[in-house]
């Protein structure tokens, strides 16, 4: 009897130690590419006076690039560290994951995610990155990685002011001296300029800078622009970005004056006395003006005026025998019109 408790004893035990050694996984499983969604490339951020603001759009495509039809959550990753303690070279310290809810994707529309915090410090240094998941197992790789520097922000710029002139615009601005709680400013400032063309996309031009000024060259003339500009609060080097302000409107001006026409020629009608001239090879040109001056004036005056398709004026004015001295000036299409400078004079011979 003890025989048979004993090998039915080694019979259990054998067994026990066949399933413990066949059942389950040593590593978590790996997801088909089928279903892993494509990094987030667009994480950016904004801040304002309550804390920060990250917006991302939805991956619509997996790693493998087959369509997704939803995603189950996004991971954002946070890690602060002390202005004064870091490091540029060392690894970012990010914490757990903090669980954003997806939602379903749809592929003929463009769609944000979003999170908000308010639980910044000031005098530390922000990184934030967002994973996509479609399951538990199944995350994309990690996003870009953005980071700031969180201080109380400054004000927007008021006095926002512009002038149109000829391909481009001069935007003026009164400098900010006060943060978002009312605190006076006590590190450098900076104001980064935006534009856009239909008051909706604006988009940075250039660097910061530290003037209430900016010139805006090589703008497109009759094209309009809107303008906006942000205070960028300079903490220990580090940019803090801080309040907008509202737009303003422009419309480039056209100040460049044709070149003046060339081949003047007159001659002796029956009639009085034809200009001839070479049409302008500029694209804008509208018309040309014809002068005149006797011999014994200084100054030309107007006595023509000729539409930009033709190039020749008959002036029946004149006393047979005079002596008459013609110039002719190219003008452009706008409003106040920009004319050019005089031609070289022509005379008949009598």
């Amino acid at each position: 009897m003890l025989r048979k408790t004993q090998f039915a004893g080694a019979i259990l035990l054998t067994g026990t130690l066949f399933l413990a050694g066949g059942c389950g996984y040593k590593t978590a499983p790996v997801p088909p590419d089928s279903i892993v969604p494509k990094a987030i490339e667009d994480l950016r951020y904004g801040v304002s006076q309550k804390g920060v603001t990250l917006n991302w759009t939805f991956p619509k495509e997996t790693i493998k690039g087959t369509d997704l039809t939803d995603i189950t959550t996004f991971d954002v990753y946070r890690a602060v560290v002390p202005v004064d303690d870091y490091c540029p070279t060392c690894p970012i310290p990010f914490t757990e994951a903090i669980k954003v809810p997806g939602g379903v994707v749809d592929p003929e529309s463009t769609r944000q995610g979003t999170y908000e915090t308010s639980l910044l410090r000031s005098g530390h240094k922000y990184f934030f990155k967002v994973n996509a998941r479609t399951s538990w197992w199944a995350a994309s790789p990690d996003s870009n990685i953005v980071s700031f520097v969180w201080h109380i922000p400054a004000k927007a710029p008021e006095g926002m002011a512009v002038t149109a002139a000829d391909s481009s615009a001069v935007i003026n601005w009164a400098p900010v001296t006060k943060l978002m709680d009312d605190d006076d400013v006590s590190y450098p400032m900076s104001y980064q300029v935006l534009r856009s063309k239909d008051n909706i996309e604006f988009a940075n031009i250039g660097e910061a800078v530290a003037a209430t000024q900016f010139v805006d060259k090589a703008l497109n003339n009759g094209q309009t622009y809107y303008y906006k500009v942000q205070s960028i609060l300079m903490v220990n080097g580090e940019p803090v970005s801080g309040g907008l302000s509202a737009a303003i409107t422009v419309t480039a001006l056209d100040q460049t004056a044709p070149a003046p026409p060339t081949g003047i020629t007159a001659v002796q009608t029956g009639s009085g006395i034809k200009v001839f001239w070479e049409k302008s090879r500029a694209s804008d040109v509208k018309g040309y003006r014809v002068y005149r001056r006797s011999a014994d004036e200084n100054a030309p005056k107007l006595v023509g005026d000729v539409s930009g398709v033709y190039a020749i004026f008959e002036d029946v004015n004149v006393s047979a025998g005079g002596s008459y001295y013609y110039s002719v000036t190219a003008y452009d299409e706008m409003e106040m019109p920009n004319e050019s400078e005089k031609s070289r004079e022509a005379s008949i011979r009598h």
